[in-house]
């Protein structure tokens, strides 16, 4: 009887206990209002997990090591700007200077930074790359020599050794400002230094150099003393080109929710922009934090090179990132002209306007 007794009292226990987990199971798995109430921690794991899932990833090759020209894009790295739009940025470097353009075609980064010219030279070749902004719009590249060599002018370059930086483009540049200061540029030797323009023209091994930055070469051959004098293609019939270029492959543009991702990818680089207008100290020492140490950067060269740059990206005129279709259509006109590419490249297809579409 008393065995009977424990029974019951144990099998009333157990039903108690069961509706009791019941109970606290079915306030658990409720709704997401109960959610919140129930559990504070559990609904802001699962806003930030949804947040992650929702965020793009979005990956972007540079033209070169870090440096004053990507402080824009360092700036809203380290602000968090990217993960507000809902993108998750990769930042790539290249092991060769022709990466940019080769795996933006075949999609294996979403954009990248690279050169106009090349751009019209790969659109030539059948690549499939298009710009969807530009990034510095004025030349960077002009001719260098030293102060006591007694070239003032293109015309002067007769007789004389160039050394360029392993491009067609540039001995065609040169040898097009010989010709329209009234030289021969066939009575001029061109010599393929690669990357040693430095020391080509402070060793004397060559008399110019063409392929060298007024924000880089320049103001690295001031600081260790040499007087340079620099000769502007653009004062001798070559039109501006746009220096620096943001490209993507046509087919990357063909998803929908890439391409979203990159126009809000634009929106943010033109928000931290006007950071590194406002402030360009403050943004700079951001991307001199950011450098790991691979290619150390000199602060001092850094800060003229931003104060170079800035007025060079972006004006009321034409706006950061903005392209127009007469600038291109002189650019590849010149560019035919000078045997460097074909007929076949169309200025309304090497460029897109996404922020304005």
């Amino acid at each position: 009887m008393l065995k009977n007794k424990i029974k019951l009292i144990t099998k009333g226990l157990l039903s108690v206990i069961l509706i009791c987990l019941s109970v606290t199971l079915s306030a658990c798995t409720g709704n997401s209002e109960n959610n919140t109430i129930v559990n504070n921690s559990i609904d802001e794991t699962t806003v930030v997990q949804s947040a992650s899932e929702d965020r793009v990833h979005l990956s972007l090759m540079l033209d070169w090591y870090p440096n004053a020209v990507h402080t824009a894009i360092y700036t809203a790295k380290e602000r968090g700007y990217f993960e507000e739009a809902g993108i998750e940025l990769e930042i790539l470097m290249p092991a060769d200077a022709n990466d940019p353009l080769k795996l933006a075609a075949v999609g294996q980064v979403d954009v990248a930074i690279n050169y106009q010219s090349q751009l019209l030279i790969s659109r030539n070749q059948g690549i499939p790359v298009v710009s969807i902004a530009s990034y510095v719009q004025k030349p960077l590249n002009e001719i260098m020599v030293k102060a006591d060599s007694g070239i003032k002018t293109p015309k002067d370059l007769e007789g004389k050794r160039v050394g360029y930086a392993s491009s067609e483009v540039t001995e065609k540049m040169v040898r097009a400002v010989v010709e329209y200061a009234g030289g021969n540029p066939d009575n001029t030797e061109f010599i393929d230094v690669g990357f040693d323009l430095i020391p080509a023209l402070t060793l004397d091994r060559v008399d110019a150099i063409e392929g060298a930055y007024i924000n880089h070469e320049l103001l690295l051959m001031e600081k260790e003393g040499y007087e340079i004098i620099t000769i502007s293609h653009t004062e001798y019939g070559v039109p501006e080109m746009l220096e620096l270029i943001i490209i993507t492959g046509e087919d990357t543009l063909k998803s929908e929710s890439k391409k979203d991702a990159i126009k809000r990818f634009l929106e943010v680089l033109q928000r931290s922009q006007e950071d590194v207008v406002n402030s360009p100290k403050e943004c700079l020492d951001i991307l001199l934090n950011a450098e790991n140490g691979e290619s150390p950067l000199d602060e001092d060269i850094e800060s003229e090179s931003l104060n170079i740059l800035l007025p060079l990206m972006g004006s009321e005129e034409t706006p950061f990132l903005s392209q127009n279709l007469e600038q291109y259509e002189a650019v590849i006109k010149w560019m035919i002209e000078q045997e460097i590419i074909s007929d076949v490249v169309r200025a309304e297809d090497s460029f897109v306007n996404i922020l304005i579409e």
